[in-house]
């Protein structure tokens, strides 16, 4: 029953989202780990469409939060707002709360603002007038950024980059692909037709399913031995923490169960390794993000026991 969905669910957003179907894969994958994704890539190429498209095909609550340099805090938490009747403040919930957040060009925002979302990520939850506040289940926001040397950005800080489980790359199309974006209808007016193929209930269940997926005490120990890898690279500045270590498994296992399977392999970790550790990983030269060419060598380099 979970896979259909997921079947149901990579049928409908291919049918929008052209020629990315692996990049759609890693995409529903971070949100079945209870993670949550940030796209990097030059403007143009369907980072925000990915986002509305997840959003619409599960039925999830959707909010926009366009960062700018002058965006507050306060725009994404909310704010309290005396009212005259009761004498009271009332608190008038932000954006957050909502079931997916798309964080537009996230690095455009000061780190001061970029930095209101961290609660959110880690704890599903914020804290406002000395309350905590509970977030909608589930949770799950997308963020996209521009290329750090572009101009008007804000690299993330190390603590806001680990929020994210994963981050993907959408590039450009194939030429059969981008031939059909020209010449077919405007994507964002497919996807205002289409109706939900699955509920947020079904998604909080695919969640469920992916935590009791089986996992061996061999494919733990290679999980360790990956993360301890990287702690021992001479090229990058700092290795992967026990966080990262957490959601490199929690997204192997949901990637085993989009590939349909109900226990997790070695190329299941292999195959999400690179997103999930690529933006924590920088090297030590010149303190750039670890490009796929050296996770690579770390992963032929860890043998399988």
């Amino acid at each position: 029953m979970p896979y259909r969905h997921v079947t149901r669910l990579l049928e409908a957003a291919s049918q929008i989202i052209l020629g990315k179907e692996h990049e759609l894969r890693l995409a529903l994958t971070c949100a079945i780990a209870r993670g949550h994704l940030l796209i990097e890539d030059v403007p143009g190429v369907g980072k925000t469409t990915l986002a509305h498209v997840m959003a619409r095909l599960i039925g999830l609550q959707f909010q926009r939060i366009q960062f700018t340099s002058d965006l507050l805090p306060a725009d994404i938490i909310g704010v309290s707002v005396f009212d005259r009747d009761s004498s009271t403040f009332r608190f008038h919930p932000g954006p957050v709360f909502a079931q997916l957040i798309l964080a537009d060009e996230v690095n455009r925002a000061t780190p001061k603002t970029q930095s209101a979302l961290l609660e959110a990520m880690e704890e599903h939850q914020v804290t406002a007038d000395g309350q905590t506040l509970p977030l909608p289940e589930p949770f799950f926001v997308i963020a996209t950024q521009n290329p750090v040397d572009q101009i008007g950005t804000f690299p993330l800080p190390e603590s806001q980059l680990d929020r994210f489980l994963m981050r993907i790359r959408l590039g450009y199309p194939d030429r059969a692909a981008e031939r059909a974006l020209l010449m077919g209808e405007d994507r964002r007016s497919v996807l205002e037709r289409r109706e939900p193929v699955i509920g947020p209930q079904d998604l909080l269940d695919l969640q469920r399913t992916a935590r009791g997926l089986t996992v061996t005490d061999r494919l733990i120990d290679y999980v360790h031995a990956l993360v301890v890898s990287t702690r021992r690279n001479g090229e990058l500045t700092a290795g992967l923490s026990p966080r990262a270590g957490l959601g490199l498994l929690s997204a192997a296992r949901a990637w085993a169960l989009v590939d349909g399977r109900d226990h997790v392999l070695p190329e299941d970790v292999q195959a999400v390794f690179p997103h999930v550790a690529g933006h924590r990983l920088h090297l030590a030269a010149d303190g750039r993000p670890a490009p796929a060419e050296t996770l690579h060598r770390m992963i032929e380099a860890v043998a399988l026991n």
